[in-house]
């Protein structure tokens, strides 16, 4: 993996994740330095999760690297807040009730895999993020889906889905498969 991340960078990070969304909402919350720690200057591709009472209010996030952990965090905590397409624009009342995960992603790498049995046994459930593609279609689902999703089959049909594709697309189609790792942090954890 990547650098390694600290808890200390890691608590960074999720208040520059929360101030970032408040001053866009007019609110202070106090800043975090600015002076940036030389890790978080490292390029990783990075996501900001949104949740309200433990459902999905907001995932936004770039599977390469395009620039620092820094700015990443930033520009995706403030898309995941005011543009992800499948709901509305945070309000500043939902704010106090979000809870915010971010994730520093590793390299995508692709699987080489047989066919559907050996696509499954070449997933690792609660550890690989699975990014699948097939021509124009393609769609994420980060290592935390797992906990929604443990079946590899499950997990594969609803990412297929989320792409666009018939759920036995993983099986039938032989599309492109990268997995990657991530080191997240959770508020409250």
């Amino acid at each position: 993996m990547q650098d390694h991340i600290t808890e200390e960078q890691g608590r960074f990070l999720l208040r520059l994740a929360r101030e970032t969304i408040a001053e866009k909402l007019g609110k202070q919350l106090g800043k975090s330095s600015d002076v940036v720690d030389p890790a978080l200057q490292a390029e990783c591709g990075t996501f900001v999760t949104l949740k309200i009472d433990g459902q999905l209010r907001g995932c936004i996030g770039n599977l390469e690297p395009v620039s620092s952990i820094y700015e990443g965090i930033r520009r995706n905590a403030l898309n995941a807040a005011f543009h992800d397409s499948r709901f509305p624009e945070l309000t500043a009342e939902e704010l106090a009730k979000v809870q915010i995960d971010i994730s520093i992603l590793t390299r995508p790498q692709v699987l080489t895999y047989r066919d559907g049995a050996d696509l499954i046994a070449g997933l690792r459930p609660g550890i690989d993020g699975v990014i699948l593609r097939l021509g124009r279609y393609g769609a994420t689902f980060l290592p935390q889906v797992w906990e929604q999703l443990p079946r590899a089959e499950d997990f594969l049909a609803h990412l297929c889905r989320k792409a666009g594709l018939s759920e036995m697309a993983w099986q039938d189609l032989h599309p492109e498969v990268e997995t990657y790792q991530v080191q997240c942090f959770e508020e409250g954890k």
